[in-house]
């Protein structure tokens, strides 16, 4: 018989106050998702959305201590756009791909896809480790969208894994040359080896581009840059943060090995509060409030965020909620790493 997770020295009204404060700050303008987006993106080029759009419902979230809910807000189960959190979800993906022996990190791309953007040099030398930590320096187009249309990333990338940029085209890449290596669909192997034997609803889906394909395969992206992306509320987001702070494993049963996770999760050279797709706030640099044993996967400047802390054995996901760093100083406040007394 399963035991009552311990809550000990956690303070619940303080997580429940952080909760309240969290629903009352939520993002103005997302009724209007095609005003709010161009709002948003400011490249003065490639501006036009090829993706779905999802109008926002408002703010929510989850609060969950070693596998309990502690607090919510809003509605938990309404599914919204999760914009760069999708990027986290393109390495979870790529998680099954390395556990099942088909993609080695530092394995040249070519050598595992027959794609013409990794033939000629400098694309060539490029591995899967430098695609998962923006880190390619690839330069072309995917999907219409030039690299250079993402004015997130400026400047001229050096070679391959020299030089770091946050951009959404090379992450599209990315997505293209996962689906080549597995030969599926994408939302197809996350739901079958991720979402759902970890009990997530399938209301959660992914969307690409018009005209996002590879042969009879739908290509997702890895972003709403451009419209698309992942759809997914914050309580199917909380169930993968809580896969993840579990080191993969599930009731027994191994989901993702702990060996992708720690690849996951360690530092890039050039970029050491980045992973593979994951942010770390080791250096305080990414949420300077919040403790630095947290990793995130964040979209739209943090209004969607998925918080796990493994020292804290919590996991916080929140949808269209501004200041977030507010939460999650108050939330892991209330949860100090080796408290013994029950508080509050």
């Amino acid at each position: 018989m399963p035991t009552e997770p311990d809550h000990s020295g956690v303070d619940l009204a303080a997580i429940t106050r952080a909760a309240r404060a969290q629903a009352a700050r939520p993002t103005a303008g997302i009724a209007d998702m095609p005003a709010y987006l161009a709002a948003q993106v400011v490249d003065r080029s490639h501006r036009a959305v090829v993706g779905p759009l999802r109008a926002g419902r408002g703010a929510s979230g989850v609060v969950v201590h070693r596998g309990r809910v502690l607090a919510e807000w809003g509605d938990p189960t309404t599914v919204e756009m999760a914009f760069s959190v999708t990027k986290t979800f393109l390495s979870l993906v790529a998680g099954v791909a390395f556990d099942d022996g088909l993609l080695r990190l530092d394995d040249a791309v070519r050598d595992a896809v027959a794609l013409p953007e990794f033939r000629v040099p400098p694309a060539h030398a490029i591995t899967w480790r430098h695609l998962l930590q923006q880190t390619s320096g690839w330069r072309g187009t995917v999907w219409g969208k030039p690299d250079t249309a993402d004015a997130q990333s400026v400047g001229e990338p050096g070679p391959p894994g020299t030089s770091w940029a946050y951009n959404d085209v090379r992450v599209n890449l990315l997505a293209l040359a996962l689906t080549a290596l597995l030969g599926r669909e994408l939302p197809d192997v996350l739901r079958e080896r991720v979402t759902d034997p970890i009990g997530a609803t399938r209301s959660w889906s992914w969307h690409g581009y018009a005209g996002s394909r590879l042969g009879d395969l739908r290509v997702v992206s890895g972003g709403a840059h451009w419209g698309g992306g992942l759809w997914i509320s914050a309580a199917d987001l909380a169930l993968v943060g809580e896969l993840v702070r579990r080191r993969g494993s599930w009731d027994g049963r191994r989901v993702l090995s702990a060996r992708w996770l720690d690849e996951s999760w360690a530092p890039c050279p050039v970029r050491p509060d980045y992973g593979l797709l994951w942010w770390l706030n080791d250096g305080g640099r990414v949420l300077p409030a919040a403790p630095s044993t947290g990793r995130a996967a964040r979209g739209n400047r943090g209004r969607h965020l998925l918080w796990v802390d493994p020292a804290r054995e919590l996991v916080v996901a929140s949808h269209w909620g501004d200041d977030v760093a507010d939460l999650l100083a108050a939330v892991s406040a209330a949860i100090p790493r080796g408290a013994t007394e029950i508080a509050g």
